[in-house]
């Protein structure tokens, strides 16, 4: 996790013993260079790489399917997943689709995919999923209209480059809405039933960088230690929600971004402060805890009157976002 981290990528991957790359990235990545820029430092590392761009927000089965026949075609042995959380979740399904023979749909659940996948480098680009620290993802099954959740050990990354520099140039809309999702992250991993010693600090940092740098990498967009501040709070979300859990924010948004197609950082802002609201009484020190660590409320004050004015902040926080 630094500045320039993402120039080790010839490094790691020659590491992992990667002959040939398949780029999994989107549009986006690719009309900015930076997809072509990942793609010529592995060719001057003698490890051609093939772009797959084909991946959509929230990305779908089809998407995989595509990328899986790219990466046969190509003979690729390696997988590089590079961009915002669809294009790291689209990676990471590929790379276990590619030694795997079960349909996708199969994969869905806990611990349900029986082999390791190929070597994995994931790249984050924008400050919000954690994708890249996770062994989740979550993948839209098109004939069904559902995202299927998959959670297995084989969906974790070899190596996780972590670089806040590719966040300089991403849109204040989503720099506002990665960063409400890293939030989300953050609270529910410390409210949820799952929560426990390992993943406190991780949940507790993560909601302390983003209350404190939000608003700033909104407002200024090359500040570069918000930027980097926002980077770790979101990579640090994903290691505590993938070792506690997420709630009923992401719970609801699922269905929401799976029939609607509404972004999924979107989705969750929106959710936050009225399912916070609505969950109050069942974890109500820890969300008071939650309350104090934001300065929605002061240090000393009790949890009830603390936890009752955490809705309140996380609306207004939207609100000096432009979301609503």
């Amino acid at each position: 996790v630094a500045g320039g981290a993402s120039q080790q990528l010839c490094a790691q991957a020659a590491r992992l013993g990667g002959r040939r790359a398949l780029l999994v990235t989107d549009s986006t990545m690719v009309a900015s260079g930076l997809a072509k820029r990942c793609a010529d430092q592995l060719a001057a590392a003698n490890i051609p790489a093939t772009v797959f761009s084909g991946v959509k927000p929230d990305p779908t089965d089809e998407n995989v399917r595509n990328g899986l026949e790219l990466l046969r075609q190509e003979s690729c042995d390696l997988v590089v997943g590079l961009g915002g959380g669809s294009p790291m979740d689209a990676a990471k399904v590929i790379a276990v689709a590619a030694t795997n023979d079960a349909p996708l749909r199969e994969f869905a659940g806990y611990h349900r995919i029986a082999r390791a996948g190929l070597p994995l480098v994931l790249i984050p680009t924008t400050a919000g999923t954690g994708s890249e620290v996770t062994k989740v993802a979550v993948i839209t099954d098109t004939e069904r209209d559902v995202k299927m959740m998959m959670l297995d050990v084989h969906l974790l990354a070899n190596v996780a480059l972590v670089d806040f520099e590719l966040s300089l140039t991403m849109p204040a809309s989503l720099t506002a809405h990665v960063g409400v999702d890293t939030l989300t992250h953050g609270i529910e991993a410390y409210v949820s039933r799952k929560a426990n010693a390992l993943t406190d600090p991780l949940a507790e940092q993560c909601i302390r960088l983003a209350a404190a740098n939000l608003l700033t990498a909104w407002a200024e967009p090359n500040n570069r230690p918000a930027r980097e501040a926002m980077m770790l709070a979101a990579c640090l979300g994903g290691m505590a929600f993938a070792n506690s859990s997420v709630c009923l924010v992401h719970g609801m948004s699922r269905p929401i971004g799976a029939i609607f197609h509404l972004a999924h950082g979107l989705s969750n802002a929106l959710l936050l402060p009225e399912i916070t609201r609505w969950s109050l009484p069942g974890a109500v020190a820890r969300y008071a805890q939650v309350a104090r660590w934001v300065n929605a409320a002061p240090g000393n004050a009790p949890d009830d009157s603390a936890a009752a004015s955490l809705p309140d902040y996380l609306e207004q926080l939207n609100a000096r976002l432009g979301i609503g």
